[in-house]
C-alpha cells in the first residue's frame, strides 16, 4: 500500500505580530513546527504500515517555502516516513481549494492507496483540504477518523460524531482522511531515527507560477476587550422592548 500523508509548517503560537499589510503574520523572526494534528495522521499510516506486514511505503508530503519545508520533512522522516516530497512555494496561499489544486496536480502521478492528514492547520483551520484533494483525485472521503482498520483494499474508518457519538463506516480505496487528534500515541524521535532521516529519498517540485485563488483573508487585527455598562431606565414596558432591540440588533442572541 502506497500511503501519503500531508505535514504543514505552522507559526509556533506565541507573540505573533500581524505584518504592515495587515493581512498576514508578521514571519520574519518566527519558529515553525509541525501542525499537530498532522502528527497523528503521520503515527496513523506508520502504525497501518506496520500492521500491514507487507511492503507499504508511507510518503511525507509538505508545501511552502524551501527552509520550513526542509526542517518539517526531516522530523516526518525521522518518526517513521519512507519518503519524501517537498512542493517548493514561496507565494502566501490561504485559500483551500487552491492547496488541493496544487496538491492533486503534484501527487496525482504517485496513484496513492491512502491520503491522510490532520483534521485542521492550527494557522488556517479550514478543514477542507482532505476532502477537496479526494474529489479532485477521484478517491473516497471521510473526515474525522478517530480510528482506522485496513482490511484488503477497503479502509474502515470510526468516524466522530457531535455529542459524543461515533460511527464505523466502509470505505474503497484509493481514499482521503482526515485524522482526529488523539486517536494515537505519535512516537518520539530518536538520535538513531535522526541520523537514518538524512539518508531517505525526498523528492522536490516546484510552484513555479502564483496560483489563482478564490477567497483571502482582507484583514488581520487583535480584537480589542471592551466592557460597556449601560442602566436602562423608564417604565417597564419600554425597558423590556429596549433589551430585546439591544439583544436582537446589538448583540444578535436572539
Amino acid at each position: 500500500m502506497k500511503i501519503a500523508v500531508l505535514t504543514k509548517a505552522i507559526p509556533k503560537l506565541k507573540s505573533l505580530k500581524i505584518d504592515s499589510s495587515k493581512k498576514w503574520i508578521d514571519d520574519s523572526n518566527i519558529q515553525y513546527i509541525m501542525n499537530e494534528h498532522d502528527t497523528y495522521a503521520l503515527e496513523e499510516a506508520v502504525l497501518i504500515k506496520e500492521k500491514l506486514k507487507d511492503n507499504s511505503e508511507v510518503f511525507a508530503i509538505t508545501m511552502g517555502p524551501m527552509n520550513r519545508s526542509k526542517q518539517i520533512m526531516q522530523e516526518a522522516l525521522a518518526k517513521g516516513a519512507d519518503k519524501g516530497l517537498i512542493i517548493k512555494n514561496d507565494f502566501k496561499i490561504t485559500d483551500p481549494l487552491a492547496f488541493a489544486k496544487i496538491f492533486s496536480e503534484k501527487i496525482k502521478d504517485e496513484k496513492f492507496d491512502l491520503i491522510l492528514c490532520g483534521l485542521a492547520s492550527y494557522d488556517l483551520g479550514s478543514g477542507q483540504t482532505s476532502v477537496l484533494i479526494g474529489e479532485l483525485l477521484g478517491m473516497t472521503t471521510a473526515t474525522f477518523a478517530i480510528e482506522t482498520n485496513v482490511i484488503n483494499k477497503k479502509i474502515k474508518i470510526k468516524k466522530e460524531l457531535e455529542s459524543g457519538f461515533s460511527q464505523w463506516i466502509e470505505m474503497s480505496l484509493p481514499a482521503s482522511i482526515s485524522i482526529q487528534s488523539g486517536l494515537n500515541n505519535p512516537r518520539y524521535v530518536s538520535i538513531k531515527n535522526i541520523v537514518q532521516a538524512k539518508d531517505k529519498e525526498v523528492i522536490i517540485k516546484n510552484v513555479d507560477k502564483e496560483i489563482v485563488t478564490m477567497q483571502g483573508f482582507t484583514k488581520f487585527y487583535v480584537p480589542v476587550n471592551e466592557k460597556k455598562t449601560e442602566f436602562i431606565e423608564g417604565e417597564l414596558d419600554a425597558v423590556t422592548n429596549k433589551i430585546i432591540r439591544i439583544l436582537k440588533e446589538d448583540l444578535k442572541l436572539i
